[in-house]
Order: structure tokens, then sequence, then C-alpha cells
């Protein structure tokens, strides 16, 4: 689908009007306009438009962008209309003139003109990956095929604003050790490359023996100093190289072990893994999506390659007959916790209610080790900026207090 600029004259009115409209080509184009009672005169393909659209590279082009919050309230502002009787297409009418996000505005004016030339909702959707992730589209196509798209798209409105807020929760949370660590990183480097040389500049002109503590620091200070661009340099090259890594299979899978099993944050990656497992495919096995097929899906939310392998393993034990609950309690890697209520969902057919409470519980847990580890990491930064700079004046201060007892 192209992006035309047009010229055109009401019908109705005899006004000239301009625009931007979405059409396959010029001769759908005026068929468009003519509906809308604009009769066509010029148009000219705008060619950049889809480059802008595949990458901004605007300043805070990002800022732009459609969001889990901006498309989650528009789902449900959506639901509403069609929960009212509204037809679909009067619904998404509605929503252009309400959203305010520019990307939002061409997205459903796109998702519309697809209606109303007789596209299904959900293949709609499709043409815009980058705002509909797999997720939203099969829950849409399974709430069309069985008529319930307003019950669908509450439920996708409740799940999108619940990992919203799971994410802003840990970003919060974070957010205050990260600023504490950089000031403290920025203290401590302009006390060593600015404050410390003019002090250590003294013990070179006095000749006197330092302390191995002096010795590095003035090391540390004089490297610091004199290479920072080298040091610059080497982290760029080590951000580089690692990303590099990352990006292979055999390194993204190394990465993803590691996350899984380092000390304290490993837990918590696994919980919150394990979280999105749950709500995710609550979601979509209560909104008529066939089990193969949401767990594919969840396969590519789940966002750790050791994780999607057992998922991918499960899939094809349950392809031969297989629960859902015994492969992934083979793996090791779901705590037993989850393969037990999963079990007992199976067996009592309330599969989706059990791993509802499943999201529930460990949503919770997340929030409240994400609390726990704020609080002790805020004091660790502290007691480690005020041992480095502890040092620094110890080094200091001692040379000149031997120096000081020399003179008398």
């Amino acid at each position: 689908m192209a992006i035309f600029q047009y010229t055109g004259v009401e019908i109705a009115s005899g006004k000239v009007t301009k625009g931007f409209r979405d059409a396959d080509n010029s001769k759908s184009l005026r068929a468009l306009l003519r509906r809308d009672g604009v009769m066509l005169t010029s148009a000219e393909e705008d060619t950049h438009a889809q480059v802008r659209e595949k990458r901004d590279l605007r300043p805070l082009a990002f800022l732009a962008r459609a969001s889990t919050t901006d498309v989650a309230v528009m789902t449900r502002q959506l639901a509403t209309l069609v929960r009212a009787g509204i037809p679909l297409v009067e619904a998404i009418s509605a929503l252009i003139d309400q959203v305010e996000k520019e990307v939002l505005v061409k997205v459903l004016s796109a998702l519309r003109e697809g209606l109303k030339e007789g596209t299904s909702f959900a293949r709609c959707l499709e043409q815009h990956p980058r705002v509909f992730p797999p997720l939203y589209i099969n829950m849409v196509a399974a709430g069309e095929s069985s008529g319930t798209l307003e019950n669908v798209l509450e439920r996708l409105a409740d799940f999108m604003e619940k990992q919203a807020q799971l994410k802003s929760k840990v970003r919060a949370a974070l957010t205050y050790p990260v600023l504490l660590t950089m000031i403290a990183l920025a203290l401590v480097g302009v006390l060593m490359v600015a404050v410390v040389p003019k002090v250590t500049a003294i013990f070179d002109s006095m000749g006197q023996e330092l302390p191995w503590y002096t010795k590095l620091l003035i090391f540390v200070s004089n490297t610091l100093a004199n290479f920072w661009w080298l040091l610059i340099l080497l982290v760029v090259g080590l951000v580089y190289a690692f990303r590099r890594y990352t990006s292979t299979p055999k390194g993204r899978m190394a990465l993803d072990r590691f996350l899984l099993r380092v000390p304290i944050f490993g837990r918590l990656n696994m919980l919150v893994a394990v979280a999105r497992f749950s709500s995710t495919m609550a979601t979509l096995l209560a909104s008529g999506v066939p089990l193969l097929k949401a767990m594919e899906i969840v396969r590519n939310v789940l966002g750790n390659v050791e994780l999607e392998e057992v998922v991918t393993n499960a899939i094809g034990s349950i392809r031969e007959g297989e629960s859902i609950a015994e492969p992934l309690k083979r793996s090791g890697r779901f705590p037993p916790m989850v393969t037990h209520m999963i079990a007992v969902g199976e067996r009592s057919g309330q599969l989706e209610q059990m791993l509802e409470n499943v999201s529930a519980a460990y949503e919770a847990d997340v929030t409240t080790r994400v609390a726990m580890l704020t609080a002790l990491l805020e004091p660790m930064i502290i007691v480690t900026m005020g041992g480095m700079v502890f040092f620094i004046a110890v080094a200091i201060l001692m040379p000149l207090m031997q120096m000081s007892q020399m003179v008398d």
C-alpha cells in the first residue's frame, strides 16, 4: 500500500482540499476519495513517506511512536464503542478524532480504509506489525471468528495495561539506584582527574617515599587524566564486541543462560519470564486462541532463548499427545509450583484461571523482590561511594601527615 499526496475538490461545497491518503494505486485512491465526497484532481505518490515510517531519524522520534500504554488505551476505547453497538468502521473513525499521536492516527486511518474494502480486522492489523504484535492480531482473529470481539478487546486492554504497569514498576524502582551510581562515578572521576593530580604534585617535589596506596592512587589518576580517550575506546570496543557476540545464536544462548543463573538477578529474571508466560497464555486461551497457536505466540514473547527452547520442545511433546505441564516439568527451568498448578488446571478444565493465578502471584513476587533489591542497592551504592572517597582521602592525607612530622 502506497501513500499519496493528493489535491481534490469537495463535491458538495466546491472547496479545494489537500492531504495524504493510503491506497493501493491511483485508481483506488480516486474511488476512496469519491466515497468521501472528494473529486480527485491530482495525486503524487510520496516515496519518502514509507522510508520515514520504517525509520524515523528525527531527534526524539521514539517519543512519537505508539507505546504499549497508548495502544492499551486505544484498545479499551475501541472495546467500549464496539460493546455499545457501534459498527467497527464508525468506532475506528471516532477514535481517529480522539487519539493524539500522529502514528496512531495514520494506523487507524489505514485500518478504516482496509475495513471499508472488506478486509477482516485481523488482516488489517497484520499490515502494522510495529504497533500490533502477533499476540494482539491472533486474539482479534479469534474474537472475530467467535463473535466476541468486544470481550477480546477488553482482555487485550487489561493484559497490555498489566504488562505496562509491571515494566514501569521495575524501571521506576531501578531508576534511583542507576542515577545514584552515575552521580557517584562522576564525582569520583572529577576527584581523580581534577583534584588528585594537583595534590599529589606536592609529593613529587618532596621526593619522599610514598605508601603503596598513595602510589596506586597516583597511577590511577594519571591513567585517567592522560589516557581517558584510550579508556573510552576500550569501553566502546568491548560494548561493540559484546553486542556482536550476543547477536549470534551461540552468544545469545550463553547470555540468556547467564541471566537465569546469576545470583539474585537470575531469580528475578525467571520470575518475570514466568509471569509473562502465564499471563499471556491465560489471555490467549481465554480469548479462544488454540493451544498450540497460543504456545507459539508465548514462545516469542518470553525474551529468553533458553526458555524459548523449552517451550519449543513442549510444543512438540503436546503435538504427540502429552500434557502441557509434563514437558515444562522435565525441562527443570519452570518452578515446580507453576507446573503443578498447570497440571491441576488441565485436569480440572480451569487452565486459564490457574494461569491467571500463577501470573498474579509471580507479578506480586516480582514487585516485592524489586522493592527489596532497591532497598539493598541504595545503601550499598552509598557505602561503596563513601569507601572510594575515604580511600582517596587517606591516600592523600597520610603522606601529608608524615611530611608534617618530618618537618617538626
